[in-house]
């Protein structure tokens, strides 16, 4: 229960600074043009707290329905509007005004974004290195020669520092290229070149995880069996497990390092194991039953308790990656556009069918990865909240109805012909546009269900 409530804290966090960052776009940008604005609303439907601020009397809203927001202004298309407020009605206002209006929203989401990563470039994030370990058999890193251990510099040219980076830029490669020649040094210290095929992420519709498709993992160094520190709530401390104990043996089958026991732990939620240790010289058994946890739709085993390590494999396995403020921000811009613009080529697969429809998510498969970045650390739950922020800012300035990005194109249109859309266009336009952000919304909640079941 107590993961449940800290997956569902970190959605809300993650939730309300969205929706409040893209709505105070709209709000801000309204107030300096002149339009009054009558009330700011955090969510839809029955409002829970309502207060009423400001020289213009704006009513502040939290709703019942939080998934969204938004922000009402004077309009004379909503309804009567006094005399005093018509030279401040939305509706009055030069289209050029209304556009930076609407386009507020999604440009507050950007910049949110921009101002995330600028503060982590600046200010410098624990990355793990690109250190490869063994591929999996009879897959494109197998076929490409990877061996255990090897250290990724760069990618089709393009140095690396980080297993991020490479993620990224393997991503971004497989959306252009059929294979990418990446440049390695291996446990020799020897420079090698793999040429990867990327193929099979195409192949699979960019379903599931690229990198387990591809065969390529994070490599971690071999630790000893040994407990280093327990949480205090967790299952391993409740059957009595202490730090220093040397594990042997679960459920009969011989643990040799650190990484039998994690793979027998996250197979085993809610079952019980007979664990054997070894203790001050003296050979113990005891019952521990793994907690059950979701993670990327499938339930795993967790008991609480971290290998002890003295710092060596810690520090040879990551590096701290930081910049000067002003290409700290340059970096910033970069990873936001570059990401924008990904996002953009991955809607466009979707529509002519190369990515498949199962990629889109809804709010449960969101609120799982947003415990899981909790669960890493403050930099990795930045990160996913820059990365939401900028899918929002995208997907609100496309170009369907009832989102930002119609009433854009509704006023451009406007510009083109000198005169606005009409009525019915318009209301038209709406239903048109309701339609289809419901049929996407079933699609994001089936494929949250659907996960969920099938993992």
């Amino acid at each position: 229960m107590s993961t449940f409530i800290h997956y569902l804290v970190a959605f809300a966090v993650a939730l309300a600074v969205l929706v409040v960052v893209h709505e105070l776009g709209h709000f801000l940008v309204a107030r300096w043009v002149g339009v009054k604005v009558l009330r700011f609303s955090v969510g839809f439907g029955q409002p829970l707290w309502r207060r009423r601020f400001g020289r213009d009397g704006t009513e502040w809203v939290i709703a019942a329905f939080p998934l969204g927001g938004y922000v009402k202004m004077v309009d004379e298309r909503e309804g009567s509007v006094a005399a005093e407020d018509l030279p401040r009605s939305f509706n009055r206002q030069p289209v050029g005004q209304r556009m930076a209006i609407v386009a507020a929203g999604p440009a507050a989401n950007l910049l949110l974004a921009t101002l995330i990563y600028w503060g982590l470039f600046w200010h410098g994030t624990e990355e793990f290195k690109p250190i490869l370990a063994a591929p999996a058999a009879m897959s494109a890193a197998a076929a490409a020669g990877v061996e255990d251990g090897e250290l990724v510099r760069k990618v089709d040219g393009e140095p690396v520092r980080t297993w991020q980076e490479l993620r990224w830029l393997l991503l971004r490669q497989a959306a252009e290229s059929d294979s990418v020649e990446l440049e390695v040094i291996n446990r020799r210290q020897e420079v090698a070149f793999r040429r990867l095929a990327l193929s099979a992420i195409r192949e699979s519709g960019w379903e599931g995880e690229a990198f387990d498709r591809l065969g390529l993992a994070l490599h971690r160094p071999s630790l000893p069996p040994v407990l280093g520190k327990l949480g205090r709530d967790g299952a391993a401390a409740a059957a009595g497990l202490r730090s220093g104990d040397e594990i042997t043996a679960i459920d009969g089958r011989e643990i040799r390092n650190w990484a039998d026991i994690v793979a027998a732990v996250r197979a085993a939620p809610g079952r019980s194991l007979v664990v054997e240790l070894r203790r001050a010289g003296e050979v113990l058994q005891t019952t521990v039953t793994p907690a059950v946890v979701e993670e990327r739709g499938r339930e795993v085993g967790r008991i609480g308790v971290a290998a002890i390590d003295d710092g060596r494999a810690r520090e040879a396995m990551t590096t701290i990656v930081s910049h000067a403020p002003l290409p700290a921000l340059a970096k910033a811009l970069s990873e936001t556009w570059e990401k924008s613009a990904f996002t953009l080529r991955m809607i466009g697969k979707m529509i002519v069918g190369e990515v498949s429809w199962r990629n889109i998510s809804g709010p449960v498969t969101i609120a799982d990865y947003a415990g899981q970045s909790a669960q890493l650390g403050v930099d990795y739950y930045l990160k996913f909240l820059a990365l939401i922020s900028i899918s929002l800012g995208v997907l609100n300035l496309l170009p369907i109805p009832i989102l930002d990005g119609g009433h854009l194109l509704y006023y451009l249109i406007e510009i083109i012909k000198r005169g606005p859309v009409s009525e019915r266009t318009m209301e038209v336009g709406q239903r048109v546009g309701l339609a289809l952000l419901l049929m996407l919304m079933a699609f994001a909640f089936y494929n949250d269900i659907n996960r969920l079941f099938s993992g």
